[in-house]
Formats: structure tokens, sequence, C-alpha cells
């Protein structure tokens, strides 16, 4: 028998819960629909596809006769349509019966939509766990598709990633495909010749099968890819390269070959994902040091055996490392389980189960992690992620309470090993955490499900290193450009060195950006309570760069939360006691200082109280700048129907996006025209104002940009107290929906 070989082209097709309806519509022209139309003029080509449940519903609105030219694909048996988790969740962060749930409801809609029940199913970002296998044959599947890579980390090499194997969980079986790195390296950003060498050079008389799995989004919609894979030909010159070749390279979908073929053998994979995905998972400062070593034993392995072996075992983290990395996804996380728990204890019928459709489209990965793309940083996509869980918790409570309620816990919500206090009511929800500065970290404004705290810290990535050394580049080519003066080979050297400089720097959506590179020391929550020294102005606060006075920003604060309270007795006005005993640094000395801030809630209401009161409890005179800091994630940072109000007026630049001090504030209120809400705040005492935004610059497909997370405001007053003297004020703070 000759030598042959077939190729699994298997293309994952996913837009977030979130995303705008322009960039469904832009990827549906430039991505899904180009490649259905190649195909149906290759009808030998055989392709394996998934949608997910969220594109799906996109298209049935949208586009619905798409789906019937799909079908016509799959009943000629030219396309195979996968399953998978319907709201593409990271199965391994979600509860076992969501798990099963979520593939059976993918699954019910392909064979309602395609007429083909599906036997396979694509594992959103390959984050694969040994677990895994159980729930995911539980839910009538039999085969997936992860990376090589997982295999290599236990001893297979490339020739032995050629077919699919066979692994177990509790004795529930599942076949696993291996997906060959160097085709979704070369597909299609190399040349077509290179793709059928590697394939040439694997076939054989058995008839191995090369799968390759990855987005769909990079035949089309990924930057340059549409002007390559369509404009300039490259995918069809593909499919006829195929055709031309088909006396030893067959095209076959995945579950054709799972059918008709035998598995290579049994095996039990790490916990693992693709290679970038477990390097973005690491701390900032340990990718950077992990990409170097990677680099160079990528340098070394042409011509060392040793240091390409390596390059198989090495690995960076794992995806789990997000909820350590980002502690704001670790709270998004924490609260779909919360959520989960609330939904499961409802009783059956209607409304438990669009409450829990609520909460697996609240399952939806991508604000659970941070890459290449923006992910956790993209502020729309948070927000949608909160809005389901908070429709799916009032659909849960509904079935538990009637009228006007409100119920206070203490536990560990977030599973850090210290209680969490969680208020909540018909009207919001505020979490706090006492170990964290008694902060709050989550305010929930039930009628328009949204999370008003939304709001991500700026700390460091790795890839900002490239942000700065773009910068440096710059500054080099520029100097290289003051020599154009110059005659002779000199000069044309330097010119050369110049051009070529340019085309190395990274693309960025403005310029500048290594400018707006600020930390944070501590997570921006709200009602942190900072003690300043008077040199402090507003740039070094919003650089994050200054000397803080006093203890109480991140330290753990005592509770006392009012006893009926803890019963859960509804109805009622109840109070929430922080406290914390500190001292303030003064001089070479320390002075200590007592903080309290007693919280009123009312049941019925989307509004609280905070009274604060300060105490000198030392022995000498004590001094200094107190204020408080709260951030409010409300998206639209530059929008002409979002703005601040002070004093009842509108500063001279209301954006939310905005800068600037106000001196004598009593009242204040920020406002978003889309989410129709907003937040007023007032002050029994005056106080000094500022205002600035949080900006992240993150990177993202198109390069690095600046994201608007939130608006941080610190109200503050100057504090002279005496030997046991106390200072004290009251703030009230409203939602209205508008």
């Amino acid at each position: 028998m000759t030598k042959h070989i077939y190729l699994a082209l298997v293309l994952h097709n996913n837009q977030p819960l979130g995303n705008f309806s322009n960039v469904y519509e832009e990827n549906f022209k430039l991505a899904y629909e180009p490649i259905i139309a190649i195909l149906e003029r290759y009808p030998g080509i055989k392709l394996t596809l998934h949608y997910t449940g969220s594109l799906l519903d996109w298209i049935k609105a949208e586009r619905p006769q798409f789906i019937g030219r799909v079908r016509k694909l799959v009943e000629r048996g030219q396309i195979e349509i996968l399953s998978g988790g319907y709201y593409e969740p990271i199965l391994a962060s979600i509860p076992d019966e969501d798990k099963i749930g979520q593939i059976q409801k993918l699954s019910a809609e392909v064979e309602k939509l395609f007429g083909t029940k599906p036997q396979g199913m694509w594992l959103a970002e390959r984050v694969w766990e040994p677990s895994l296998a159980k729930p995911i044959a539980q839910a009538g599947i039999h085969y997936t598709i992860v990376d090589d890579t997982h295999f290599k980390m236990v001893g297979k090499t490339e020739a032995e990633t050629l077919g699919y194997y066979l692994t177990e969980e509790q004795g529930y079986q599942l076949a696993i495909f291996p997906g060959p790195q160097t085709l979704r390296y070369t597909i299609p950003w190399e040349s077509i010749e290179r793709t059928l060498a590697f394939l040439h050079s694997n076939a054989s008389e058995n008839g191995p099968i090369a799968a390759m799995g990855d987005d769909g989004e990079k035949f089309g919609s990924w930057p340059g890819t549409f002007e390559l894979v369509y404009q300039n030909g490259w995918l069809e010159n593909f499919f006829k390269a195929i055709e031309q070749n088909s006396d030893w390279l067959y095209t076959s979908t995945l579950e054709n070959y799972y059918k008709n073929n035998s598995p290579l053998g049994r095996i039990y994979l790490p916990t693992a994902s693709y290679a970038e995905m477990m390097e973005w998972s690491l701390p900032a400062q340990s990718g950077l040091e992990f990409l170097k070593l990677k680099q160079t034993l990528q340098a070394k392995a042409p011509a060392d055996q040793e240091a390409a072996t390596a390059l198989s075992f090495i690995r960076g983290g794992i995806w789990r490392n997000f909820l350590v990395k980002y502690p704001e996804i670790n709270t998004e996380h924490k609260k779909m389980y919360y959520v989960h728990h609330k939904v499961k204890d409802m009783p059956p019928g209607e409304a438990h189960e669009q409450a829990r459709d609520y909460l697996w489209q609240g399952q939806c990965n991508e604000t659970y992690w941070h890459g290449v793309f923006g992910g956790v940083y993209l502020p729309h996509l948070r927000t949608a992620t909160y809005a389901e869980l908070i429709q799916a918790e009032i659909l849960a409570d509904r079935a538990k309470y009637q009228g006007d309620w409100l119920e206070i816990a203490q536990f560990d919500f977030d599973y850090d090993g210290k209680p969490e206090v969680l208020v909540s009511g018909s009207l919001q929800n505020l979490y706090f955490d006492p170990a964290e500065g008694g902060s709050l970290f989550e305010w929930d404004f039930r009628p328009r499900h949204f999370n008003l705290l939304n709001v991500l810290s700026r700390r460091p990535e790795a890839y900002h290193e490239r942000l700065l050394e773009t910068a440096r580049q710059r500054t080099q080519a520029a100097e290289l450009e003051k020599g154009e003066g110059k005659v002779g080979e000199e000069a044309e050297a330097e010119v050369k060195g110049r051009d070529k400089l340019l085309k190395t720097l990274s693309s960025h959506k403005e310029g500048g950006l290594e400018t707006l590179l600020h930390y944070d020391w501590y997570r921006r929550a709200s009602f942190l309570d900072h003690f300043l020294i008077p040199e402090t102005d507003l740039p070094a606060f919003y650089r994050c760069d200054y000397p803080e006075q006093g203890d109480f920003v991140d330290q753990p604060y005592l509770v006392e939360i009012n006893t009926a309270a803890q019963e859960n007795t509804l109805n009622q006005k109840t109070k929430i006691r922080f406290w914390r005993d500190g001292q303030l640094q003064d001089g070479p000395g320390y002075k200590p200082l007592r903080v309290e801030k007693e919280f009123t809630f009312e049941a019925g209401a989307a509004e609280f109280e905070v009274h604060y009161t300060l105490t000198n409890s030392g022995p000498t005179l004590l001094t200094t700048i107190f204020g408080f800091e709260t951030n409010y994630g409300l998206n639209s940072g530059h929008a002409e129907d979002s703005f601040y109000t002070i004093n009842q007026a509108r500063p001279e630049d209301s954006y939310l996006d905005s800068m600037g001090e106000s001196s004598q504030v009593k009242n204040l209120s920020l406002e978003n025209g889309w989410f129709k809400l907003r937040v007023n705040l007032s002050f029994d005492q005056p106080a000094e104002l500022w205002r600035f935004p949080i900006e992240t610059i993150q990177n993202s497909e198109a390069g690095f940009e600046r994201v608007y997370q939130a608006s941080c405001l610190l109200a503050h007053w100057s504090i002279r107290l005496e030997p046991g003297q106390s200072w004290q004020t009251h703030l009230s703070f409203k939602l209205e929906a508008i």
C-alpha cells in the first residue's frame, strides 16, 4: 500500500458573550462566510467546524440563511460540526453539572440546526485536566482535540502524535486527537509547500492523521489575514494543492477518522493548555524569565538535541493561575460559584431553566484570562458576564423571597481562608473584604444588572517590556534620523539602519503609551482609607507613586455585624462596623490611630450611609490628610452621555476619564447614559476631591492600546487631632435608574 496521510482541518469559531454587534458582523463578513463560500466550490475538501452557542444565536437572528448553507455541506458529508460548552466556558472552571449541561445544550442545538448529532467537541482554549474525561463522556461525547504540547509533556514524539489516543477517568473513556504545533504555526502563515512537506514527510502505509485545530478567525478576521487568505488566494491555492496531491493526501473529518481507525494506545495527559496560554498565566516577571529561557533553547535546538528535548518538556503555568494573577478574575469566578449554588437550590420550572441559562452565559471564558487578546482587560466583556450572573441571581432570589428584603452573610466567598461580608437585597448587593482594608469590592445595582465596582487594577505584564523596548528603539531611530545630513557610505548605512529599526517596532494604537505604565500596589476597590503627607499631589497619587503615611489601605480590619442581620431577618435597617487600630508614620516615629467606618443599609433601598470616626489613641498631637478612595467601573470613559456633576454643576471637563481637582465638594454624581444609571455621593463636611481615570495598557491583536477601566475618586480632609480626640464625617451613597 502506498504511503498516505489524512489532514483534519478543525476550525473553532467564536465570539464572546457581550462583544459588540459590529464585531460579530465584521467576523462573519471576513471569516465565517468566506470559508463556507470556498468549501461550496471544493466539495472534495472535508472540514470539521465548531460554532459556539453565542455565535449560533447571532447567526440565527442576523444571518439565518447561513444555517441552511452549512447544513447542505453537512448533509453531503463534507463538514462535521462539533459540540462543546454552549457559551464556551473553560470546562475545568465550572461545576460538573454545568459542564454536562452546557455540552448537551450545544449538541441538541447542532442536531436541530444541522441535522447531525455531534460525536466530538471543541475544548475551550484546549485547557485540559485529567478529571474532564468523565463529565465529557457523560455528556455523550466520544472525542476531542488538544495540542500536541500536551502529549509531548508525557514523552510523545511528533511522529507519535499523528492519530488519536484513549484516556479514561473512573472508567469513563474519551478519545483525544493531538494537534501538531507545526500545522498551527504554518497554516496559513507560511508557504503551502512548507505545510505539504511536513505532511508528506509523515505519510506512511498506515495512513496517520494530522489534525490542525485552531481559531477560525485566523482565516480572515485577524489583522492582515483577509488579504493573505482570500485576496491573495492562500486558502484556495491550498485546497487546489490538496486536490493535486490526492494520491497521498486526503482530508478527513475527525468523526470519519475516529470511526474507521483504531487508537494509537492509552494515554493520561497532564493539566495543560496550548503553550502560549501557559506562558500568559505566569506572573509578569516569571513570564519574562520563562520567555528568555525558551528563546535560548530555541536558538540552540536546531543543532543541539538536548535543547530540542528540553523544549518538549518545559512549560509555563496552568490556566488556574489566572485566578491568582488577577484577583478580579477570582472574584468574578467565585461570584459564578456563588450564583451556581443559588440556582441549584431553585425549584424546577421555567424560572429555574432561565436562571440556569443566565448562569451558563456568565461562564463564558473570555473574561477569565488574558493573553494576546483583551480578555479580562475588556470592561464591556466583564460587564456582560456580571450582567448574566446578576440576572441569574435575581431569579434565584425571587424564588426564595417576596417583597423587599435584606440579608447579610459572612463566609469565605473567594476561598482565600478569610471571610468576606456579603450584603444582599432586593435592589443591591454589596460585598466587603475585611482582610483587605475593610474594602468594598462589588456593588451591584440589580435593576440594571450592573456591578459598579467592576474595576481592573493596573499591574505589570510581561509584554510591557516590549512596549518599553519599542520606546527605546524609537528614540534610537530618531537619533539615526538626525544623521540624514551626512553623505556617502556613512549616511547610507544610517538610513538603512533606521529603516530596518522602524520596521521592527511594535504596533500601537497611539503614541506615548509607555508613559502611562503606572502600577497599583493594592487592588482598586472602594472605601480604601489613605493617610497622606501634605506634599502628595494629584499626579503622584494618580501614578500610585507617593508615600502612604498609614497602614490601613490593604491591611485587615475587624468587623461587627448587627446580630439580627446575621440571623437573616428581612425587611429591616441594619449596620456593619469595620475598625482597625493602626498607626501613622510621623518623622522617625509612629502614632496610633483608630479608624472606624460604619455602614447602614435598609431593605428595599439602592443606597447606604457611611459614618467615619478617626480617633487619636496616642499621647501626642496628630496631623494628617485623610481620604477615602472609591472606584467606579462605568465603561463609558469618554462618551457624551456619561459625565461627572460636582456641586450640581458639570466641570469644564466632565468626562468620566477626566482628571481634575475640586474644592468644597458637598455632593457629586457619576452618570452613565448607556446603562441609564447614576451614582450620587454626598458629604456632611465639604471635601477636597481628586478625580482621575484608571487606564490599563494592554496587548491586543491590533497592537498595544489603552483601556479605560474606572473613575477613581479620592475625597480628603486635613485632620488635626489632640490626644483622645475624634473626628467624624457622614457620607451618603445612592443609585438611581435614569
